[in-house]
This record gives C-alpha cells, structure tokens and sequence, in this order.
C-alpha cells in the first residue's frame, strides 16, 4: 500500500498564486509514483477570489481538498487545523507565496524515507527585504540565548514532519495554538534534518503581516520557550534596589560630612525616577505577557471556524 503525503497550504488574499502553487505541488507529486497524496488548501477568509479559484480546483481535482474558514484566523491556526483533518503518513507545510520552494518536496520525502522524523528547510540566504532579514537574524539570537532548549536558526516551519510527531505536536498546540511547531520539537527531541535553502522574494500579491504581527510573534515565542526574562527581571529588582541603597548611603555620608558645601540638587532625583519607571513598565510588560500565555491556555475556544469543507466527504 502507497504512502500518503498531506500537503497544507494555508492561504489568505492568496489569488494570484493559489493555482500556481496547486500546479508546482501538483508537478512534484506525480514525479512520485510511489506516493499517494492530498492537497489541503485552508482559506482564512479571503475577500478576493481565492475561495472561488479553490472550489474550481477541489471540483476537478479529487485530491484536492479544501478548508474554508469563517473569518482570518491566521496561517498558524489554520494550519494547525489542516494537520488535525490531515490523512497522510506525513505533513508538507508550505506558504502560497512561493518564498519557499516546491522544488524541495522530493528531497524532504527522500530524507524522511531514510528515517529522520522531521525534515524542514533552513535559509542560508533570502532575497527578501534586507533589514527584515537582519531582524529575523537577531530574533532567533534572542530566542535561542533565552530559550530552555536549543532552538534552530533561520527555519519559518517549511518541511515535512511525520504523522507521529504531528500528532504529539498537536496535542499541545490544541491548548495553544500560538506556541508554534519550531520551538516544540527541540524540547522533544525529535530526529531533526535540516535543508539548506534560498528563501525567495514574494513575487505576486502583498503579505498580510506587518511589523506588529511579526513583534507579536516574536514575543509571544519567547514568553512560550522560557521563564529566564522572569528570573532576569526578580535580579534586576534585587540589583537596582542594592544599587539604590549604596548611592543613597554615599549620598547621606557625604552630606553630613559636606553639610554646608554639598548640594544634592534635582538632577539625581528625576534621572532616578525615570529609570525606575522605565524598569517597572519593562517589568509589568513582561508579567502581562506571560499572563496573556495563561489565560489564552485556560479559555476554551475553537481553534477555527468552518465555514464549509470540500472533497472531505471519502475520509
């Protein structure tokens, strides 16, 4: 009996590409004989036509299925959703904006084949906006110096994972959708294989993420892979009031023994305060977001809602 590979493409404002993509994965599976496979496009909403050009191909293609969401739930939710309605012996996550190669499914196949567990594509170079790519670099500096467990550079989540491993990976990203696969898998352990890779610039259409959504991703991650900024912040505490207590010690010994000559004046007094506060805002930051990582885990919500599921119906 054929493997299956479940290919989940994530889509959202995605038309000028979506039957591009659904062409190149099309290409790259049936170079693969020995393979069965499926084609899992989830749509978050789109206000163009990627529904319309969805339901064309689900209704002339059979392996192609299709998952429309009621509203934007962004591509981490949905794709969490397709590896839960997932058939296949392994999963393919991939972006519709062809930075990330189609190209490459052959060889991620090949790896797992030779038992590795996970197979995901690592960027050695990208083409993409220079100073993004230097704030990505920092990004992973900071996540991975903070982290618990070593966290890998320069990997956006393209590859291929076994069906045992998204399962496990699921169980946990049902209680947080927001805790993303990349940092999971060092803290388990898997048998990890990384792809060098070019990542591509975006050629048609615009990305839906902006700096705020990148910033939120980044902070979130890192509240989700370690309690070290806790731990930062209670001897930051200790220090600055340590500190505090010696200057004013030197400053009551010094004005008594200096009494007439010594004046203390403002500025030591509003460069204090602002410092302090600045740190108390840092600090009552950081407690709101890992507050935010509690209570996003202890409310139960869908992870998405379906609007309609199409070519689903066999399974």
């Amino acid at each position: 009996m054929k493997k299956k590979i479940t290919i989940g493409v994530p889509c959202y404002n995605e038309e000028d590409n979506i039957e591009l993509m659904y062409e190149a994965i099309t290409k790259q599976m049936q170079l693969l004989t020995n393979y069965d496979y499926e084609i899992i496009f989830a749509d978050n909403g789109s206000s163009d036509s990627s529904a319309k050009i969805m339901r064309e191909i689900a209704a002339n293609d059979k392996k192609v299925k299709v998952i429309l969401n009621q509203t934007n739930f962004g591509p981490s939710r949905s794709g969490i959703n397709v590896i839960r309605n997932m058939s296949g012996d392994a999963y393919i996550g991939i972006a519709c904006d062809f930075q990330e190669p189609p190209e490459m499914i052959p060889t991620l196949i090949e790896e797992w084949e030779k038992g590795h567990e996970i197979v995901w594509g690592q960027k050695t170079k990208s083409k993409e906006i220079y100073l993004k790519y230097i704030c990505r670099k920092i990004y992973y500096q900071i996540i991975d110096m903070f982290s618990d467990y070593p966290q890998m550079k320069q990997v956006v989540g393209f590859g291929l994972m076994d069906k045992k491993v998204a399962d496990i990976l699921l169980k946990t990203q049902l209680c947080d959708p927001e805790y993303s696969a990349r940092h999971l898998i060092s803290e388990y352990g898997f048998d990890i294989k990384l792809i060098p890779y070019e990542q591509k610039a975006r050629e048609r259409g615009k990305s839906s993420y902006n700096f705020w959504r990148y910033f939120h991703f980044a902070i979130t991650s890192l509240c989700n892979t370690s309690i070290k900024p806790l731990h930062y912040i209670t001897l930051m505490g200790v220090m600055g009031g340590s500190i505090s207590f010696f200057v004013g010690l030197i400053y009551f010994v010094y004005k008594l023994l200096f009494w007439n000559s010594f004046s203390v004046g403002m500025a030591p007094l509003v460069i204090g305060l602002f410092f302090v506060s600045s740190v108390q805002l840092f600090s009552i930051g950081m407690l709101g977001e890992y507050l935010a990582v509690i209570v996003r885990r202890i409310t139960p919500k869908p992870l998405v809602v379906e609007k309609e599921k199409i070519n689903f119906d066999d399974d």
